[in-house]
């Protein structure tokens, strides 16, 4: 089996909405709808499961019937940070994932995905154990030395990592495992990778694109309102 874990656990505070930036409306559909859709479709995906911002849980309930997501098994409550709704959802999945099922972990608010990442995702997660979505960076770096940088920094050395992001259950239980017994939250980034790093366990890229971005600004939902736009021109999806 195939599970997708989408986080809709965040609240938005930077995008300056009303409500949390995954159900803000674009063109008349919930950000997250648009994301649901994806996986709604995609023939791999066998379940999906909602990780939900505490009291929006039917809302998002109604959202998913709305759009025909029938793929939904199970909506539980979002954590108190990002990291803490992953080991929510992952929890959620005890007693229906078996050891050697994918579980995918994908944004609510990054709507611009493509089966061929999902596949991508999924195929290299089966063969290694774990799957990001990666691309080569195009930006230059410098170090941060105050209002200047003073070294520059090889761009081949560096991936930009992104979302979905896969496991098999038996390793992302084990990671959140050890997480939880050497107290990790208190020292450590709360972010998988930087979890997995401190562990000694490699990540392993998958097919990514630089426009899979994750909404967070004004600007980007501008961003994806276009992107709708262009592809309802070319005629390649139907905006409703």
């Amino acid at each position: 089996m195939n599970y997708v874990i989408i986080i809709a656990g965040g609240v938005g505070s930077r995008l300056g909405a009303s409500v949390p930036k995954q159900f803000v409306e674009v063109l008349g559909k919930p950000v997250i709808a648009y994301t649901m859709e994806h996986f709604q479709r995609h023939p791999e995906i066998d379940a999906i499961e909602l990780v939900c911002v505490d009291g929006f849980q039917e809302h998002l309930r109604g959202i998913a019937e709305r759009y025909g997501i029938s793929k939904v098994a199970k909506i539980v409550k979002g954590g108190t940070e990002y990291e803490k709704s992953i080991m929510n959802g992952v929890a959620g999945l005890e007693g229906m994932a078996k050891p050697d099922d994918v579980v995918m972990i994908h944004w609510a608010a990054s709507p611009f995905l493509s089966e061929e990442i999902i596949s991508d995702n999924i195929r290299v997660c089966k063969e290694k154990g774990n799957a990001m979505s990666a691309c080569y960076s195009y930006l230059l770096y410098g170090t941060n030395d105050g209002d200047c940088a003073r070294k520059s920094i090889n761009r081949e050395t560096f991936m930009t990592l992104s979302a979905p992001q896969s496991f098999l259950y038996k390793v992302i239980t084990e990671i959140y495992r050890q997480v939880v017994e050497k107290n990790m939250f208190d020292y450590v980034e709360a972010h998988t990778p930087a979890f997995m790093s401190e562990l000694g366990i490699p990540i392993y890229f998958s097919k990514g694109s630089h426009a899979n971005i994750k909404i967070t600004t004004k600007e980007d939902l501008d961003l994806f309102s276009g992107y709708l736009l262009a592809k309802k021109m070319r005629g390649k999806c139907e905006v409703v």
